[in-house]
């Protein structure tokens, strides 16, 4: 379950970013990984940000699962809503696709993948068990 997300001046080079299939995280100076929403370094305060690629790949940290309306006989759809830690260090609220919410634990590994809620919207980071 992937929604539209608007496109604005701060979330612009994030999203081209996405485009191209790439997650851009903020990067300090001194190597500090912080949030892409960061305008200061988590870790040491630095205003001196600038955008870097994540290697994509994460731990699940938490997860919970939602359940659609049931369409006539047809079962509800379930959609795992999940926090991750990606290897840099930052946590992401995400979507989990091809997820099996039976198989889940803490600490699986996962990859990152792009999806869009219909072409004309932005490309958004979900992720994968691996």
């Amino acid at each position: 379950m992937v929604g539209p997300l608007d496109r604005d001046g701060d979330t612009a080079p994030f999203l081209d970013g996405t485009a191209r299939g790439e997650f851009l995280l903020r990067r300090c100076p001194q190597g500090h990984w912080s949030e892409p929403a960061a305008s200061t370094c988590t870790a040491c305060g630095s205003v001196e940000l600038s955008w870097a690629a994540s290697t994509g790949d994460a731990r699940l940290v938490s997860w919970a699962v939602t359940h659609g309306r049931p369409d006539g006989d047809t079962p509800p759809p379930r959609h795992v809503l999940a926090v991750v830690e990606l290897d840099e260090g930052p946590w992401w609220w995400t979507s989990l696709v091809a997820a099996d919410p039976e198989a889940l634990s803490p600490g699986i590994p996962l990859r990152v993948e792009f999806a869009r809620a219909a072409e004309q919207y932005e490309a958004v980071p979900v992720f994968r068990p691996v």
